[in-house]
């Protein structure tokens, strides 16, 4: 098992420097499209929930073909704005053409309302249309951060208030649980035990201890959200939150 305490230094090594952001075409990484989403997804002004959709229907959409037969950045901007609809996020289309453009096209000016504009706004309509026949029009997502939450404030309860509040718990949970969504092995895991597994790793890190809790007669702390899931599962999933970091595109 990996040292968890590593995770930690590897987001501050990603987050020290952001400019230059990354060429998106030349890059390598596997999840640079991911990357991609959330980068248009936050200058959309766009819910977490909406990018978390867009991410899990990006993943979802290429699990049931072959990478290399679509433009992984079409579809990723098809699903930003498919997630709006879904998630009742109003995001415009041109919105969506304008900041997907610009993203991919570093310094390019908004489109004007010309043959590209125009061939791109085709282009992820038919792209919405095949995006959800291949989904089977299933695009609705049961996403981990409502259990996370509803977790995180039971186990508030568990601690005195000034121990909870020593370390950033919840918003390192929070954290992992975004980071996560870059990766497409987050569709294999129940969205109950990616919550507790983003948990988990956040009092790993900080090295907090969980009070004694007579209910628990001494069974894991997470058995009393979810009776399947094991010690194994949880640390598995943990272990794929590391390998996002060592996949994650890096800036030119």
């Amino acid at each position: 098992m990996k040292d968890v305490i590593d995770v930690m230094q590897l987001q501050r090594e990603k987050s020290r420097v952001r400019v230059p952001p990354i060429d998106y075409r030349e890059s390598q990484s596997p999840y640079a499209a991911s990357r991609y989403i959330f980068e248009c997804g936050i200058k959309l002004d766009a819910q977490p929930l909406t990018i978390a959709t867009a991410t899990i229907l990006f993943h979802r959409f290429f699990k049931e073909t072959d990478r290399n037969s679509y433009d992984p950045f079409l579809i990723a901007a098809t699903t930003l704005y498919l997630a709006g609809k879904v998630e009742d996020d109003q995001i415009k289309i041109r919105d969506v053409i304008n900041v997907t453009h610009n993203s991919l096209h570093r310094g390019s000016a908004p489109l004007e309302l010309g043959e590209e504009y125009w061939n791109m706004r085709d282009a992820i309509v038919q792209a919405e249309l095949l995006l959800m026949r291949m989904l089977r029009f299933e695009v609705t997502c049961v996403h981990p951060h409502k259990y996370m939450f509803h977790y995180l404030k039971t186990l508030e309860g568990w601690f005195e208030p000034a121990e909870w509040r020593k370390y950033p718990i919840v918003r390192s949970s929070s954290s992992f649980l975004q980071d996560f969504h870059h990766d497409p092995s987050i569709l294999e895991y129940k969205p109950q035990h990616t919550a507790i597994a983003c948990i988990n790793m956040a009092l790993q890190v900080y090295g907090v201890k969980m009070p004694v809790v007579d209910d628990l007669e001494g069974m894991d702390w997470f058995s009393v959200f979810s009776e399947d899931a094991t010690c194994e599962k949880i640390w598995e999933i943990m272990e794929k939150i590391m390998d996002a970091y060592s996949n994650e595109p890096e800036e030119d």
